[in-house]
């Protein structure tokens, strides 16, 4: 028998809140985290505008100063957020009296995008200028990107399963999703899943703007305009989301506090291009068909919240229009959609565990975060995306999506929990 899976624990990162109550609160309140680039001078780049993570001190959320400082940013982000989801849970991996999960039933499914950008910046400036002898011994065990994962296992004593996933900005929609499969399958009892990103970086920014990846807003509280007839591109995000997945069974005999239910995963590969969605959205639709139909979505009597991938570019906004109407038909106008990212920017790894977080709360509190800035739509994106103001709605069911490059989809699906 496949086992239920529930959530226990959350934790955030972002450019609207390090906590998850703070992060919850400014979404509802519309509050924009994206801003002019603070860490370095923009100058020179095309684009200048980001979503930075703010007031963020590592120690003030279990993260030691000497840790932070030998680590890059993405994995003490990972770290920090990782800290509060596990102390929500209430889980302590441990053979002793104070354990209440086998250290060996415990894992770790966290992944990043690009991993440490930033490190591998620096560390390439130094070997062009002074020579391979000055580069830091740490510069691989920092870079590369299944640290985050590495350093929360070795934190807390997680011996299970431990898989980072890379898929661009599906990442961590797929982490939470593999996740999901391992606990119903019985290879571990719980498991931390998510992402995390510190990609705002000089390279970075010019990297994905010459791409023509992203918005070249100068102004940056209408820079990021998901399914906005104006919108440009999208805008970086920073940051990191961590979500403790449990076997309910285990969750419920310890008294743990259940947040949720992960009831639905699909995942499926364009094969098309590097950057570019498919066009007939076909592969798209699976994805969402696939977890709506795990979850035994009912159109007939389920109220249904999608938080999008949204990511403000011309082709993601439209096909993803026509993606909800080939996965859901006529019943795409009845959903609750919303693009977080209007708000966090694009938190690349990140985003897919963070948007997770931000539908879990949906749900749970029956309110959807709005889609801010969306004043001009885009008759081609012609669904509900709760333009401007949170609406208050009594959902049943909940659906995160991602879609990376690569031609990676993703979707992960929640219900409230029922005994």
């Amino acid at each position: 028998m496949n086992k239920r899976v529930v959530i226990t624990g959350m934790g955030v990162i972002s450019p609207v809140g390090n906590n998850v109550n703070d992060f919850w609160n400014n979404l509802l309140a519309g509050v924009c985290g994206i801003d002019f680039i603070k860490a370095f001078p923009t100058d020179d780049l095309p684009a200048k505008v980001a979503g930075e993570v703010k007031d963020f001190n590592p120690a003030d959320y279990g993260v030691e100063p000497a840790f932070a400082r030998k680590q890059d940013k993405f994995s003490v982000f990972a770290v920090a957020a990782a800290n509060e989801a596990i102390r929500q849970s209430g889980l302590k991996a441990s053979e002793g009296e104070d354990g209440n999960i086998d250290p060996m039933r415990f894992g770790v499914y966290v992944g990043s995008g690009i991993g440490g950008f930033s490190t591998q910046y620096k560390e390439s400036e130094k070997m062009i200028k002074d020579g391979a002898k000055w580069i830091s011994p740490l510069f691989i065990p920092t870079m590369i990107a299944n640290m985050a994962a590495g350093n929360i296992a070795i934190r807390h004593n997680l011996c299970g399963p431990c898989v980072p996933v890379v898929t661009a900005c599906a990442t961590s929609t797929h982490t939470v999703g593999e996740a999901y499969r391992a606990i119903m399958h019985g290879y571990a009892d719980a498991i931390i899943a998510g992402g995390s990103e510190a990609a705002t970086i000089p390279l970075g920014i010019a990297g994905f703007a010459n791409a023509k990846a992203l918005s070249r807003s100068e102004d940056p509280k209408y820079a990021s305009l998901p399914f906005n007839a104006n919108r440009g591109g999208f805008v970086m995000g920073e940051g990191a989301g961590m979500l403790v997945l449990e076997e309910y069974e285990h969750a419920k005999a310890r008294g743990a506090k259940i947040i949720a239910e992960v009831c639905g995963y699909g995942n499926t590969c364009d094969a098309y291009h590097m950057t570019a969605p498919r066009t007939d959205c076909k592969t798209q639709a699976a994805a969402v068909k696939m977890a709506l139909e795990e979850a035994g979505y009912n159109p007939s009597s389920d109220v249904l919240h999608i938080n999008a991938h949204g990511t403000g570019t011309a082709l993601n906004d439209s096909l993803e229009t026509k993606t909800f109407k080939m996965a859901l038909g006529d019943d795409a106008y009845k959903a609750h959609i919303c693009s977080t990212k209007s708000m966090t920017g694009h938190m690349l790894g990140a985003t897919g565990a963070v948007e997770a977080i931000a539908a879990v709360l949906a749900l749970t509190n029956g309110i959807v975060p709005p889609t801010i800035n969306l004043d001009t739509p885009d008759p081609e994106c012609d669904l509900n995306y709760t333009p401007n103001k949170p609406e208050k709605v009594d959902l049943t069911i909940a659906i995160s999506d991602s879609l990376g490059f690569g031609g990676h989809n993703g979707c992960v699906a929640f219900r409230k929990v029922e005994e």
